[in-house]
């Protein structure tokens, strides 16, 4: 046997060699599919520590597309709150094309004019022309 004890743990076939080992120390000895078997759980491992990547917003298309409003923009017709809102969404969308206004910004807008929006299209005037009413006051448009 020679010193080498195959039989420390079986199923791995592992064992140390008692004869070329310092005293007191224990030198493990693997066999080639044990070196396999533990170098593909030692890469399984790693793996598991590789970041994601971050998230992503989606970004409406047309951000900073253009860095002057266009010499033919022309504000929508229209009278009632279906004017404020088609106009204010007019207005928001140049700016946002233009780089005038962050993404987050717009987002938040255009939020509050799809709201306006709705209520304009349900029947409460009234409600849509006063929520586009604030929403420019709350974001320093005239």
């Amino acid at each position: 046997m020679n010193g080498f004890a195959p039989h420390l743990f079986p199923c791995l076939n592992i064992g140390y060699d008692r004869a070329n080992s310092p005293k007191g120390a224990m030198s493990i000895m693997l066999d080639a599919s044990s070196r396999l078997a533990i170098l593909v759980l030692w890469l399984g491992l790693a793996a598991c520590n590789q970041e994601a990547p971050p998230p992503t917003t989606a970004t409406p298309s047309g951000y900073a597309t253009q860095s002057f409003t266009p010499s033919g923009f022309t504000l929508p017709q229209g009278a009632g709150c279906e004017g404020d809102v088609s106009r204010f969404r007019a207005v928001m969308n140049n700016d946002y094309q233009t780089g005038n206004v962050k993404l987050s910004v717009y987002q938040q807008v255009s939020d509050a004019i799809d709201k306006a929006d709705h209520l304009c299209a349900s029947g409460n005037g009234a409600q849509a022309s006063a929520l586009i009413r604030s929403t420019k006051s709350r974001f320093g448009y005239p």
